[in-house]
């Protein structure tokens, strides 16, 4: 069983915990029939084998917040087994309807800046408030191994427990930004189950993050001051797509730093276009340690949200990010098949070794796996 097919309870708690238990009132381990016990190690022991569920159980799961189900929905939506991503995308389908209310915030920064501290902090204010939110948070996969540190949830531990929010650890498995493949569906699925807020938490290592802004509403960039010239610290590409820049860690003696940052910013955010009508990028200060900040934060992705809809921005928005998806689909899944591909996978080793040592041209080899793949495509038609 490979990586993207394993199931991810230990790092997703009772999300998507073993089939057939769940976290009860209280906190308790309800154990449901269908589940052999603990204790059943003995020779001889007969272990059920897991049944998988239907679509329309998928389906009523998630429309009535079952957590357990939503964590198995994932799971399946990350798998890479073909029967799987079928049973997914007509799961998604009949979610399709309820899906689109949330406001969706994606949150990257360099590593350390306290992206983390910072959604726990937001997260658990809004908590508080009566909100339900989701966190996608992408961790860092190797490319080697395929291996990832899935370490959010003990990141977040308040926010972990808190019954108001999800939690859900994925692997980026080397996609673009950082963006686990599987994110969007994840997101629908999220709203489908009555998350009203849902933040889609990045690597940030320094990957373009033009994936990630292409799938949420509002994008906010968090910076750090006082750790060298804070202005080479980030791409100007990403700054052109934040909808806003935060300054976290603002407390203490780094509080005067902050502030002289801040004015850094906003000097470089003038010189920049930025493509959303009536909106200004603003730069705040905030810190996830004291909460100071952190509810002026969401008041700029409310009043952001508020002007964007009021001016069409957001649905055209809306609209544009579905085509992009569709196209995004169309290249993994194209990309996929040719992967897949019998003579592809033959062929693949011995092209690749003449394009390493020089004796094959690049686009040359491209050339033969292309034609290869595509003859072989319309001879089964």
């Amino acid at each position: 069983m490979n990586h993207d097919d394993r199931d991810r309870e230990a790092h997703s708690g009772a999300e998507s915990g073993e089939e057939g238990t769940a976290r009860g009132s209280g906190g308790r381990l309800d154990v449901r029939p269908g589940v052999a016990s603990p204790g059943s190690t003995a020779p001889g022991a007969q272990r059920r084998v897991r049944r998988e569920l239907g679509i329309d159980e998928h389906v009523e799961g998630i429309l009535s917040g079952d957590r357990v189900i939503l964590g198995k929905t994932i799971t399946l939506i990350e798998s890479r087994r073909t029967e799987h991503n079928r049973t997914a995308l007509q799961v998604i389908e009949k979610l399709l309807p309820h899906t689109g209310r949330s406001v969706r915030i994606g949150i990257t920064g360099v590593p350390g800046v306290g992206k983390s501290s910072f959604i726990e902090a937001l997260g658990s204010m809004l908590t508080a408030r009566g909100h339900r939110i989701a966190v996608l948070a992408i961790d860092p996969s190797s490319q080697r191994s395929g291996g990832s540190i899935m370490g959010d949830k003990t990141r977040m531990e308040k926010l972990s427990v808190d019954p108001a929010a999800f939690i859900r650890p994925s692997p980026s498995a080397g996609s673009l930004g950082g963006v686990a493949r599987k994110t969007r569906e994840a997101m629908l699925v999220c709203e489908a189950a009555g998350f009203d807020v849902i933040f889609v938490e990045t690597v940030g290592v320094g990957q373009s993050e033009t994936m990630v802004r292409s799938m949420v509403d509002f994008f906010l960039l968090l910076m750090l001051a006082g750790a060298g010239d804070s202005l080479q610290g980030i791409k100007r590409g990403i700054m052109e797509l934040a909808d806003a820049v935060a300054i976290n860690k603002a407390d203490g003696e780094n509080l005067q730093a902050a502030k002289a940052a801040r004015s850094e910013y906003e000097m470089a955010l003038h010189l920049m276009k930025y493509p959303a009508p009536d909106w200004n990028p603003p730069v705040l200060t905030c810190s996830a340690v004291t909460r100071e900040g952190i509810d002026e934060v969401w008041n700029t992705v409310q009043r952001y949200r508020d002007l964007m809809t009021d001016n069409g921005w957001m649905e055209r928005q809306r609209r544009e990010q579905a085509l992009d998806w569709m196209r995004d689909s169309i290249a993994q899944s194209l990309q996929d098949r040719f992967r897949a591909h019998p003579r592809v996978a033959e062929l693949l080793p011995s092209l690749e070794r003449g394009v390493a040592d020089g004796t094959l041209p690049p686009l040359l080899a491209a050339q033969r796996l292309l034609e290869m793949f595509f003859d072989d495509e319309i001879s089964t038609l």
